[in-house]
């Protein structure tokens, strides 16, 4: 397996494209429903016209939303520091178990490198709860299953 510094960096990568492709996903989407509210046009059917923008509209402020979290996780991958090492997991923290690997960062899915996978996840989802703070050695239990921590990286 390549070095420690470098998978991490990777796995950091793999987080950024995946906020950027969140981010075109959203653009596109908002582009189209601009389009679809410029193009609606009167009709006789008032009301059609009316529930069509009313629909669009609410399209519009979910996708606002959407941004709006999308802003919030930006700034918590900005604050990961793959340089900084320390025995404590925590953000930014690649921890190998006896399940499973994981980075602690956001939820972006599975990297996969050399035949292992590693989970990226959340500071704040359950996994994550249980493993930050813990280091290597200490032991954990998720949906009944008991586990080691093998590294902290």
């Amino acid at each position: 397996m390549i070095g420690e510094k470098e998978i991490k960096q990777q796995i950091l990568e793999f987080c950024w494209n995946q906020i950027n492709e969140r981010t075109e996903s959203l653009r596109k989407r908002s582009d189209a429903l601009q389009e679809s509210l410029n193009s609606e046009t009167k009709s006789s059917a008032g009301d059609k016209h009316e529930t069509g923008r009313a629909m669009v509209q609410l399209e519009q402020e979910k996708l606002g939303k959407q941004r709006v979290e999308l802003e919030k996780t930006k700034m918590i991958l900005s604050k990961v520091d793959i340089a900084k090492h320390s025995e404590k997991i925590s953000l930014g923290s690649l921890v190998k178990t006896t399940t499973a690997n994981y980075f602690i960062a956001i939820s972006a899915g599975v990297f996969n490198k050399d035949n292992d996978a590693f989970f990226c996840i959340s500071a704040s989802s359950p996994i994550a709860k249980l493993l930050l703070g813990k280091e290597k050695g200490d032991a954990f239990s998720f949906n009944g299953n008991e586990s080691g921590i093998l590294e902290v990286v």
